[in-house]
């Protein structure tokens, strides 16, 4: 089954196209990267999947085999389908003054009395759950810590654990090291490679550089001007084959040094979807 199915997805502001007919399955299980330049589209697509905004007419979104999304409307499931996927941001979205652990329980609000999630009452198992879930992150010392005493890292890292406490299948991460230190940025994404592979939850990544998609995701999709100009190998992606497809702004993807290939990339299971396109024309990677 395909996790994301998105078929003729456009979206005008005013006057501005900011999505132009998108085509792209993701299948279930897959890590694959969105890859563009400032003002490709990368966050107005991943919006749209997450069910935060609708398409102009024509579009639709499918997410797990049922609609989320169709002609300008949600679908009937939209609800469900919702928590279906944890999303992340560059900003981390956590609550600066609570815990650490009482943010990654927020993860759990969708499944609770509403009144027990106004006032923030949780079981103990619930809590232990939270602790696990930041222990998969490597992160559990920091649990009972005010959020705001984290580094960018760590913050990104319990952003994470909330969403496993979403028990989610689909994880959308939106420019989720753009505002880390190298190091701190290999963290996050060796976790994020880390529950793609041994929980088999499917993982859509955008990226500011193209080097960290070389080094985790088997797959890249790649935006320009809200079209799909590529979509294939990430090995493909030489400097030559980016300069080609984006010009001058090729330079803001690639890092200035290679990241040093490692054996921790996750698997991804074969998929249908379109190789590489510019419009109606194939490109061969140099």
């Amino acid at each position: 089954m395909m996790a994301i199915s998105v078929e003729k997805l456009s979206k005008r502001f005013g006057r501005k196209q900011a999505l132009c007919e998108i085509d792209l399955s993701i299948a279930e299980g897959e890590m694959v990267a969105l890859i563009g330049a400032s003002g490709s589209g990368k966050s107005t697509l991943m919006r749209h999947i997450a069910g935060l905004e609708r398409g102009d007419t024509g579009s639709s979104v499918k997410i797990l085999g049922d609609v989320q999304q169709k002609d300008g409307r949600f679908g009937p499931k939209m609800r469900e389908l919702r928590s279906q996927i944890g999303v992340i941001f560059q900003q981390f979205n956590l609550v600066a003054r609570l815990p650490v652990i009482t943010n990654v329980l927020t993860g759990i609000l969708g499944r609770i009395s509403a009144w027990r999630g106004t006032f923030g009452i949780f079981s103990k198992s619930e809590k232990a759950d939270a602790i696990h879930a930041l222990a998969r992150v490597g992160i559990p010392e920091v649990a009972w810590q005010r959020a705001s005493t984290l580094s960018g890292g760590q913050q990104q890292r319990a952003a994470i654990a909330r969403t496993l406490m979403q028990r989610s299948k689909i994880l959308l991460a939106d420019e989720p090291i753009a505002s880390l230190d190298p190091a701190s940025a290999r963290r996050v994404m060796d976790v994020l490679a880390d529950i793609n592979r041994t929980e088999g939850m499917t993982v859509l990544v955008s990226l500011h550089q193209v080097e960290y998609a070389r080094v985790y995701c088997d797959r890249t999709i790649a935006l320009r001007d809200g079209r799909v100009v590529y979509d294939g190998s990430s090995d493909a992606l030489s400097d030559d084959f980016l300069t080609r497809l984006y010009g001058a702004a090729s330079e803001e993807l690639v890092l200035p040094q290679r990241l040093p290939v490692k054996d921790s990339r996750a698997p991804a299971p074969a998929s249908s979807a379109p190789g590489i396109r510019q419009g109606q024309e194939e490109l061969a990677p140099a």
